[in-house]
């Protein structure tokens, strides 16, 4: 193979959809929401390392035999998507759900974030 032939699919195998992303914050943590049609739960890899939060997932859509793709609008076949997290959050208890191709990760506010109530003491 070529090495112009070979950079080439290197790059294409790096790149990566942006799925779309909603993220909710309350007093306890965020809930982050991503969209990633396509993608079977053993293709979805999440890690969080230090203070780095990364999605990835390839998307499962094969083309039956002896047939042809004429028109392709999603010519890269995964996403991936990172983000850093706050201090302020507990990486270690991140929860994950998946559930029709919607990744829903809840993490918590590390316990001196969150919000406490001081009780006042009369003398």
């Amino acid at each position: 193979m070529s090495e112009q032939r070979q950079v080439a699919e290197s790059r294409h195998e790096e790149a990566a959809l942006l799925p779309p992303v909603d993220v909710i914050e309350d007093a306890n943590g965020i809930t982050l929401y991503a969209d990633l049609p396509g993608v079977p739960k053993d293709r979805l890899n999440i890690q969080v390392e230090a203070e780095t939060l990364t999605i990835e997932g390839e998307i499962a859509l094969a083309m039956p035999e002896g047939m042809e793709a004429t028109h392709t609008e999603v010519g890269v076949p995964r996403y991936r998507r990172v983000f850093t997290l706050s201090k302020e959050l507990d990486s270690g208890k991140v929860a994950a759900q998946f559930n029709q191709g919607v990744l829903k990760l809840r993490i918590p506010k590390a316990e001196h974030a969150q919000p406490r109530k001081i009780s006042v003491q009369i003398e």
